[in-house]
């Protein structure tokens, strides 16, 4: 008799976790919750360090102007205002196509002057009027947009004479960098006020500038005899 031998069919069964995955997939959204998290925070910090930067330090300012001088001739002139910095620089462009500057540095207390296709310098301190002209000026660049327009009849014209002093030129280290700037190249003299130049000295030149208050001033330097 033949016999029939029955096979055992033995089946194996893992034991091991079925998704591994699982604690994985939740790691990476924490890290990516994280990653996103400082991003944010990022952003938002260089956000308002953008932000107090362009309160802190505003645009220049320009304000321009036509006008004509005390001989009826066209001046063309320009203010920059940098409140930052508490200056004022005035453009004055004559009819013959030169420019001439003039800055006013209240934290420092100079005016400095730099006639047109002059490398030289003239310095001088800042006095009352000086300081008055300076906040009429400050205060019409916050206020207007445009400049008021000078009309002939309500402008008072002045005229001064500056008397360069004929000494070695002023050291630019502690006069500010606006004016370090603007004299980089050329030497600074001190100028001081005068009544005016006698028949003997020679005028060396005039800028006309005109200021908010309706007051144009015709500014003339000269020589000083050693």
């Amino acid at each position: 008799m033949e016999g029939r031998s029955s096979g055992t069919k033995t089946t194996t069964v893992d034991s091991r976790p079925a998704a591994e995955s699982k604690p994985c997939s939740r790691i990476c959204w924490v890290i990516l919750f994280i990653i996103l998290f400082f991003a944010i925070v990022g952003i938002g910090v260089v956000g308002v360090l953008s932000f107090a930067q362009s309160t802190a330090k505003p645009l220049l300012q320009i304000a321009r102007l036509t006008f004509q001088d005390q001989h009826g001739s066209l001046v063309n002139q320009s203010a920059v205002v940098d409140q930052s910095r508490s200056t004022i620089t005035y453009y004055v462009t004559s009819p013959s196509n030169r420019t001439a500057v003039v800055l006013f540095d209240s934290r420092n207390g100079y005016v400095c002057y730099k006639p047109a296709e002059q490398s030289a310098c003239f310095l001088q301190r800042m006095d009352h009027q000086d300081l008055e002209n300076i906040q009429l000026s400050f205060n019409a660049s916050v206020h207007r947009d445009d400049p008021r327009l000078l009309q002939n009849n309500q402008t008072k014209y002045l005229q001064e004479f500056l008397g360069i002093v004929a000494v070695a030129p002023v050291d630019p280290a502690g006069l500010g960098e606006a004016i370090q700037a603007l004299c980089e190249q050329g030497s600074i003299y001190w100028v001081r006020k005068g009544d005016g130049p006698g028949k003997q000295r020679l005028i060396y030149l005039c800028i006309d500038i005109c200021f908010p208050s309706n007051i144009c001033v015709s500014i003339c330097f000269y020589y000083l005899p050693e």
